[in-house]
């Protein structure tokens, strides 16, 4: 039986501090005991629209790479990247790479291009779907990311602590209409100017809609669930 298992992290972010917040990055890698782990949206930064752009071969990573290495985890991080995008960090015990840009931008986002388009990465066998933040509640991004085949949707967020609500609505939606898994990492405390409190609330959802794992408000907390391929309904 073809399994995952995989973790919502939602560490403190302190705003244009990478090498604080790679460093709780990795302190969370560390704890979650999972082969992924999915971060916020732009949380090696925060959510701060002057942040400079970060490059994957920037030397703070380091500890977090060094982190998925001693754990044989591989972590989804939120950055700003050379476009400029926002973006997905893939990180590994090998390095970093980017591994989606964000295709929905929000209009206070101005400063950011949108990505090229849907992502899909394999993992031990799981295609896994990407998305950032606002890519969640537009449908077509989601439909044109299940049409690349996917067993899950992962992705990290950003939201208003009354926006939990709309988290658990998406991904519901999300994994009742194609039939597959979905985690989502929302920030929790505060992240840059914009967002002095965040939702927290991450979570997992199982392929019918139900909840797998849900983390509370609290910074540090991490939900972790195991996917299992028998529950979807694309099997």
């Amino acid at each position: 039986m073809r399994s995952l298992v995989i973790a919502v992290a939602q560490p403190p972010v302190h705003s244009l501090d990478v090498a604080a917040n790679v460093t709780r990055h990795a302190a969370a890698v560390r704890a979650a005991g999972a082969r992924l782990v999915v971060f916020p949206e732009l949380s090696l930064t925060g959510y701060d629209m002057d942040a400079p752009l970060l490059a994957p071969d920037d030397p703070r990573l380091q500890p977090l790479i060094q982190a998925c290495a001693a754990t044989d985890t591989i972590a989804l991080a939120g950055a700003p990247v050379a476009g400029p995008h926002i973006a997905t960090l893939l990180i590994d015990g090998d390095g970093a790479r980017v591994a989606y840009r964000k295709v929905n931008p929000h209009h206070t986002e101005s400063r950011f291009s949108p990505g090229p388009g849907p992502e899909v990465i394999d993992l031990d066998g799981w295609r896994l779907g990407l998305g950032i933040c606002r890519d969640t509640g537009v449908e077509e991004h989601a439909a044109a990311t299940a049409a690349l085949g996917m067993d899950a949707y992962v992705a990290g967020v950003v939201d208003e602590p009354a926006d939990d609500v709309v988290l658990a609505e998406r991904a519901q939606r999300i994994s009742r209409t194609y039939g597959v898994w979905v985690a989502i990492s929302s920030c929790a405390g505060a992240s840059g100017p914009d967002y002095p409190e965040t939702a927290g609330r991450s979570g997992i959802w199982a392929p019918d809609g139900s909840v797998a794992a849900r983390a509370g408000r609290a910074v540090n907390e991490i939900a972790r669930a195991t996917l299992f391929a028998e529950k979807l309904a694309r099997v």
